[in-house]
């Protein structure tokens, strides 16, 4: 599913006009976006959590050069499902 595909959905269910609908979903992954560049985590209750997660400092291979490389430590945005949703996706769906 795309955002488009989202958008197109929620325009269906609410009865609103797609430009607004796609707006209002840009502006929600702005406002995430934002907050975890802030160092700040989302918890939206029932749904999940966005939050920072920290990577250790660890040592890679360039295998070209056949050398040793130091990657520092840093922090990625991961997401983190709630509880109800993992259940439902379990529950839901067919393993493939």
């Amino acid at each position: 599913m795309t955002k488009a595909d989202i958008v197109a959905k929620i325009s269906e269910k609410l009865g609103l006009e797609k430009g607004d609908v796609q707006a209002t979903v840009e502006t929600f992954m702005e406002e995430v976006k934002t907050s975890l560049e802030g160092g700040d985590n989302v918890y939206l209750r029932g749904f999940g959590s966005f939050i920072i997660k920290t990577r250790a400092e660890k040592t890679g291979r360039n295998i070209s050069k056949n050398t040793t490389i130091k990657i520092p430590a840093h922090n990625i945005p991961a997401f983190k499902p709630a509880k109800v949703f993992v259940e439902g996706v379990k529950t839901n769906t067919e393993v493939k």
